[in-house]
């Protein structure tokens, strides 16, 4: 699992930022999370393929997370894009994308899914929720969770004389099996491997809901886009501070923390950094192309 930072900078691009954007490349799936303008020259520096991804997940309409969908819209009809584009977003999105692709003149395949709180994902692998902001519109947070894995104990197995063969693939999917008279336990066969959860908060004021996405996440990347001297002015914007950020990490037991969607006026994310990390230390604050690997 890879998360790419494509675009980092809050409303308006810096010559060190773009505007938001995330990729996060898990199995055969590539997410972009937010599409701020310029995303397609972003992925060109990354030497990120755009026919790789599958799916859009816009967390609100505001421009700076979406005015970069026409271009890569255009740039997957130019490429000859064979896949089904699946682009999730709130009410709205719909008539969005429909505006943008006829803006280009080009089409591609596409579905585009309104979302509301609750699982907008499911997978065999993995599941992609959704949970509400407290944003001045409509916007969303998100939990990418990782289905649990079975390994199977090799040492146990060898008892019954079972090694490689089609019925190991019962005990991955959490069943018991009978092996040559003998009923082999699912627990005492194979192990129970956590799936990995990323959280995804995006533009909003401090609220509860925060928290709850947040929870017992390995990684949480989140909005940051003022210093504690400007809470205030974040509050009036429906914003975060890096101190309110850290203060989520810490209290709902994360394990690393990486701010993003940093104003302008903050230049090199030092400050950002330094009172995020006072709370929480294991906090980093995201640059463009920087990649993570969990």
């Amino acid at each position: 699992m890879k998360i790419q930072f494509l675009g980092t900078s809050a409303m308006q691009p810096t010559k060190e930022r773009n505007l938001s954007s995330i990729l996060l490349n898990y199995d055969s799936e590539n997410i972009l999370f937010d599409c701020g303008e310029g995303v397609q020259r972003q992925m060109k520096i990354a030497k990120i393929k755009p026919t790789r991804l599958t799916r859009v997940i816009i967390s609100h309409l505001h421009p700076d997370h979406t005015i970069g969908l026409p271009g890569l819209l255009y740039n997957l009809y130019a490429n000859e894009y064979k896949k089904t584009l699946h682009i999730y977003g709130p009410k709205g999105i719909r008539e969005i994308v429909r505006f943008f692709i006829g803006f280009v003149g080009k089409k591609i395949k596409y579905e585009i899914h309104e979302i509301i709180s609750g699982t907008i994902i499911k997978e065999k692998k993995f599941s992609v929720k959704a949970i509400k902001l407290d944003h001045d519109i409509e916007c969303y947070g998100f939990e990418f969770i990782e289905s649990d894995k079975r390994k199977i104990n090799l040492n146990y197995l060898k008892k019954f004389g079972l090694k490689q063969n089609p019925i190991l693939k019962r005990l991955q999917e959490g069943k018991s099996i009978t092996w040559k008279g003998n009923k082999i336990e699912v627990d005492k066969a194979t192990k129970l491997i956590k799936g990995k959860k990323i959280a995804f908060i995006w533009d909003t004021k401090l609220c509860n809901n925060c928290r709850k996405i947040a929870k017992d996440a390995d990684l949480l990347i989140s909005e940051s886009t003022f210093i504690d001297n400007l809470k205030q002015k974040a509050s009036k914007y429906k914003h975060l501070t890096a101190k309110q950020a850290a203060e989520i990490a810490k209290k709902s037991n994360v394990k690393k923390l990486i701010l993003t969607h940093i104003s302008s006026r903050y230049k090199d994310g030092k400050e950002i950094l330094k009172e995020a990390k006072n709370i929480f230390k294991n906090t980093k604050v995201a640059k463009d192309f920087m990649e993570v690997e969990i």
